[in-house]
């Protein structure tokens, strides 16, 4: 729970809109914290992974395990296994339906 608030305060301290953490334990099976929020425009993506990354690893010492570093698909995953971060632009966002996806984990 600490990673999954450490990254969503450091997405929006990289001025990411609608920042959400989703409670996903004993709903999946892949993480047990997603974080989901929002870049303005590619490079607003970019400097979201960089300050996010930079922000844990500063204060955790914790590396991601896999960075799916695409900004110019407009979505981007950073995963630290328990916790996977998802930066996304507004319409890729609102196309996969990330939020509905998520409705019934409690935020």
């Amino acid at each position: 729970m600490e990673l999954a608030k450490m990254c969503a305060r450091a997405a929006d301290d990289a001025k990411a809109e609608n920042v959400r953490v989703y409670d996903l334990r004993g709903m999946s099976s892949l993480t047990d914290f997603m974080v989901v929020c929002t870049g303005l425009s590619v490079p607003h993506l970019r400097a979201v992974i960089r300050d996010l990354e930079e922000a844990v690893r500063e204060k955790t010492g914790t590396v991601p395990t896999y960075v799916e570093d695409t900004p110019v698909a407009l979505w981007s995953v950073v995963d630290y296994i328990d916790v996977m971060v998802h930066i996304m632009g507004q319409e890729t966002r609102e196309f996969y339906g990330m939020d509905t996806l998520w409705k019934d984990a409690p935020l």
